[in-house]
């Protein structure tokens, strides 16, 4: 195999791990009921207007796979240059992850404990997401849906991510709350720490990235 097959493996290896990473944070959020992180209150909002259609009743992941669908469509047309292997990876798996950890966890009845526990369990939500997040971007293969929206965003205009990132959330939750998603505690938490903390984050990610991908090609 050689070094460019090799090192794309590794990078959407670790893609994928920062994908199941965030994606357990994401699902702490939607299961302590107290507001979900912003993309998915925009999900969770669109879902309740198809169910309202009485059409069909589609679950929360693959709700979420058909908006990303429609984000990587749209970047067809802005700068096709952002959909890699991995966006494709990161688009069409996050949804099904989120629905496999809330079969998992469900039995926790995360959603009955006290609020303090709740505030707990969400902030160490959003630790894991922020984490999850910066080894998806720092991986070089592609990057999901709110975070590619607010690095396309933060290339082009030359803005921070964690401040851009800070802009999406906040029209992701105002559309979705608009639609009937649920906003809480856990979104002002994941709206305002996750961008910051990813930011923070991302220097080490790229660190530990960047000796992986080393170790591989000197093997």
């Amino acid at each position: 195999m050689n070094k460019i097959k090799k090192e794309t493996i590794l990078r959407l290896g670790l893609l994928f791990l920062g994908l199941i990473i965030a994606h357990l944070g994401v699902t702490l959020f939607i299961l302590a009921n107290e507001g979900a992180d912003p993309f998915n209150v925009l999900i969770q909002g669109l879902r309740l207007l198809i169910i309202k259609t009485k059409i069909i009743e589609p679950t929360h992941g693959t709700v979420h796979m058909c908006v990303c669908f429609l984000i990587i469509l749209a970047l067809l047309f802005i700068d096709r240059s952002y959909i890699k292997l991995g966006t494709i990876v990161c688009m069409f798996c996050g949804g099904p992850i989120i629905d496999i950890f809330t079969l998992i966890l469900k039995g926790f009845r995360i959603e009955n404990a006290s609020l303090f526990i709740k505030i707990i369990i969400l902030t160490i939500g959003c630790a894991i997401l922020a984490f999850g997040m910066s080894v998806v971007i720092k991986s070089n293969a592609g990057t999901g849906p709110n975070d590619l929206v607010a690095v396309v965003i933060s290339d082009k205009s030359k803005k921070r991510f964690g401040v851009i990132r800070i802009a999406v959330d906040v029209v992701f939750v105002l559309t979705g709350f608009i639609l009937g998603g649920k906003f809480g505690i856990g979104t002002i938490i994941c709206a305002f720490l996750v961008g910051p903390v990813a930011d923070f984050c991302m220097p080490f990610s790229e660190a530990i990235v960047r000796s992986c991908v080393n170790k591989s090609m000197n093997r």
